[in-house]
């Protein structure tokens, strides 16, 4: 019983570690606990969302939406993160023209 019961908490500690924060107006700290490091195209991204660093959180975080549903954070420093964001805004330009 005591196995099952720490399996789980290390199945749950798993997923908190490379899941997003849920996000509230009035919290106040950051929204990312990792950051995702593995490049992909542009095109799995639905909504970007970037939030500016300020007495809530020190860093900059950008979260991305992805096709399948998934949100994941990205480290804005990283230059495959860089060129990922502006090819999506260029896109999104061009849907909203």
């Amino acid at each position: 019983m005591e196995e099952m019961i720490l399996t789980d908490v290390i199945a749950v500690g798993d997923a908190l570690q490379a899941a997003v924060l849920s996000r509230m107006s009035t919290e106040l700290r950051c929204q990312c606990i990792k950051t995702h490091s593995t490049p992909f195209h542009p095109k799995f991204i639905k909504e970007l969302r970037v939030i500016e660093s300020g007495p809530h959180c020190e860093n900059s975080e950008i979260i991305v939406k992805l096709t399948n549903g998934k949100e994941v954070c990205l480290d804005p420093k990283e230059k495959w993160v860089q060129k990922v964001v502006q090819a999506f805004l260029k896109r999104a330009e061009k849907q909203d023209p």
